[in-house]
């Protein structure tokens, strides 16, 4: 199989499209991870279950 020499002109834009890649993930902010807060309860809520319920352990 013969051997395919690349132009410089190719390289370059693949090493620029490869680089502009890397810097794209590297720049993104990390995902925030922490859950919402709890939900305050409703009257109906606090009807059925005999006032404010403790958060569970």
């Amino acid at each position: 199989m013969p051997s395919v020499i690349l132009p410089p002109v190719v390289k370059l834009t693949v090493a620029s499209l490869a680089l502009v890649a890397l810097a794209a993930c590297a720049s993104a902010p990390p995902p925030d991870l922490t859950p919402p807060p709890a939900k305050p309860y409703d009257a109906k809520t606090q009807l059925e279950y005999g006032g404010p319920r403790s958060p569970r352990s």
